[in-house]
């Protein structure tokens, strides 16, 4: 018996020292940003691989542009819709979360209620288990620009305990090691706007055929618009949806600071 103890406790001790040595890679990988610029993120390998599995065409498009070449319309853009709180916060905006909880958890409900309320209409069997909602609840995150980053330069995909804890961590990595203005550069020239379309150099061309210095305020809040789901929006960059919500973003635009 002791010596199974001993045993179990020598591979938790191996345990540790793993997660340990993974978490200094991680934060080594970090601190090369502040003077090396990533070539590429987690995220965008595993768009290539699954690309190249489905054997779908391999249209890329990213150039990397340092901050002062991208336009203060599009930051100020990205800040007002994706994080309004960037330049304060330490990586969580735990308001945002918990407005985010709250939200999923009436909608949720409210799904639920519909699901319900249509057997009873219909006649439906007592005791019979509640169907599931026709249309899936729209759920809301409340990650900012760093979280973001962290999740998509370091991470896999997936939706585990484990893994936002692990976010958690390289969020907290990002701000202590790096300045606010170098992570809003590494994620604007990192982040999605489309099928094999990422950074902002990229988007402003292809949808602007601009570059991105050169992006006035409203087709900087349209990019904006399309960030939380770029590859549905590309198919309609300028849809009403898109238009209105842009139209919105460039009314706060004004009252948004810039890292300094």
């Amino acid at each position: 018996m002791r010596r199974s103890w001993q045993q179990a406790l020598r591979l938790l001790g191996l345990l540790v020292l793993s997660l340990l040595a993974l978490q200094l890679v991680f934060v080594a990988r970090i601190a090369l940003m502040i003077v090396i610029d990533p070539e590429s993120t987690t995220f965008q390998r595993s768009e290539m691989w699954r690309l190249v599995t489905q054997r779908r065409p391999l249209a890329w498009a990213q150039e990397w542009v340092d901050l002062p070449r991208i336009s203060t319309h599009l930051q100020r853009a990205v800040i007002a819709s994706e994080d309004a709180g960037f330049i304060e916060h330490a990586g969580v905006d735990w308001d945002a979360v918990e407005r985010a909880w709250e939200r999923n958890q009436r909608e949720e409900a409210r799904a639920a209620r519909a699901a319900s309320a249509r057997p009873a209409a219909r006649g439906a069997t007592p005791g019979a288990a509640p169907p599931r909602p026709r249309h899936p609840p729209k759920l809301v995150g409340g990650s900012t620009i760093t979280q973001q980053l962290a999740k998509n330069l370091l991470l896999h995909g997936e939706r585990t305990v484990l893994r936002k804890g692990q976010e958690l961590v390289l969020t907290l990595a990002l701000e202590v090691l790096l300045s606010k203005q170098r992570i809003l550069e590494i994620y604007l020239n990192n982040v999605e706007w489309g099928e094999g379309l990422f950074g902002a150099q990229a988007a402003a061309r292809y949808y602007f055929r601009v570059d991105a210095a050169r992006l006035a305020p409203e087709p900087a809040a349209r990019l904006a618009v399309m960030l939380p789901a770029p590859k549905r929006f590309e198919k309609a960059p300028a849809s009403p949806y898109v238009l209105d919500r842009a139209a919105a973003i460039v009314a706060r635009m004004g009252a948004v600071d810039l890292p300094r």
